[in-house]
């Protein structure tokens, strides 16, 4: 038996007399749980070109709609060569695209933002699940 300190912060501190082994064992054995528990974010992600075909961009599309299906977040990049540098509206476009297409599915969890030659947006799947695909926001103003 020994004299272990449970609580230090507290005034006064609280102190028991227990089997320190034990009690070290119950904890580990918490935190291993606790561990356990704890939900893994992944991140997938999608490349694309800003001149991407149209079906192309479908399976590209797909492969996003799944794995926001399993549960992982999507990083969706677009990638930009040479003179592409000079329209990047294309990429915020495409960008924009996908995040339309993925409503039911994702929300953006970050906006579309260029870093070097390189645009990329982050979509999240909603916690509830899909939603249906007729209960979208219809927050729109008055002209829609």
């Amino acid at each position: 038996m020994d004299l272990v300190e449970v609580a230090p912060q507290a005034r006064p501190p609280v102190c028991r007399i227990m089997d320190y082994g034990k009690f070290k064992y119950q904890q580990d054995v918490k935190a291993k749980e606790a561990r356990k528990r704890q939900s893994h974010i992944v991140i997938k992600e999608m490349k694309m070109r800003p001149k991407i075909d149209k079906h192309d961009y479908g399976t590209k599309s797909r492969h996003v709609e799944r794995f926001l299906r399993e549960g992982s977040k999507v990083k969706a990049t677009i990638m930009f060569r040479g003179r592409e540098m000079a329209h990047q509206e294309l990429g915020q476009r495409l960008l924009d695209r996908l995040a339309a297409d993925m409503d039911s599915l994702a929300f953006i969890e970050s906006a579309p933002n260029t870093e070097g030659r390189n645009m990329s947006m982050v979509l999240a799947p909603h916690k509830d699940g899909p939603r249906p695909a007729g209960d979208q926001d219809n927050n729109k103003g008055p002209r829609g």
